[in-house]
């Protein structure tokens, strides 16, 4: 995304204190506002997760759980504060299941009033059983690094469009 002129800023959630909870702070502590003020802030939002069980990792749930805070906030114009806001999904792994990980990541995204374009997810696996990570092979770096680059294009086109004609409050 860097390439098409897009800034971006990378939180680890796994290093960050965040509370468990669906409000946008949990109290004294709980560095989620932090997060949630950054992705107010922005455009796009992609979450990555590895593979666990055939499921995202708890902190990735953890995330859609706090995001889930957002249904109840409206900006200025009464949209909630996700509408014109697109999302995508990175997920890696040694097991089954990226597509049902998409899936569930995805689904959360749009609940909460994320657009997610087609294609806007890329991941990365060895199949099932344990195996190496991403870094200690090359072996489908070729597919998951083209089907990134796909993401990234359809996202920012995306949010491109959302910015030159945004979505409007939904009806009373």
């Amino acid at each position: 995304m860097k390439s098409r002129g897009v800034e971006t800023e990378v939180f680890r959630l796994v290093d960050l204190d965040i509370r468990p909870g669906v409000e946008t702070d949990m109290g004294d502590g709980d560095e989620w506002p932090r997060v949630h003020e950054s992705i107010l802030g922005s455009d796009i939002l992609v979450l990555a997760t590895p593979t666990w069980l055939g499921h995202p990792s708890s902190i990735a749930q953890r995330a859609l759980e706090r995001l889930d805070a957002m249904l109840s906030e409206t900006d200025d114009q009464s949209r909630p504060v996700a509408y014109n806001k697109v999302g995508g999904v990175v997920v890696t792994g040694n097991e089954d299941g990226a597509h049902h990980v998409i899936a569930d990541i995805v689904q959360g995204l749009v609940d909460v009033g994320f657009t997610v374009p087609g294609q806007a997810w890329t991941y990365w696996n060895m199949g099932p059983g344990p195996g190496p990570t991403y870094s200690d092979t090359e072996q489908g770096h070729d597919w998951s690094q083209m089907t990134g680059r796909a993401m990234a294009a359809n996202l920012v086109t995306v949010a491109q469009a959302l910015s030159a004609y945004p979505m409007q409050a939904p009806p009373d």
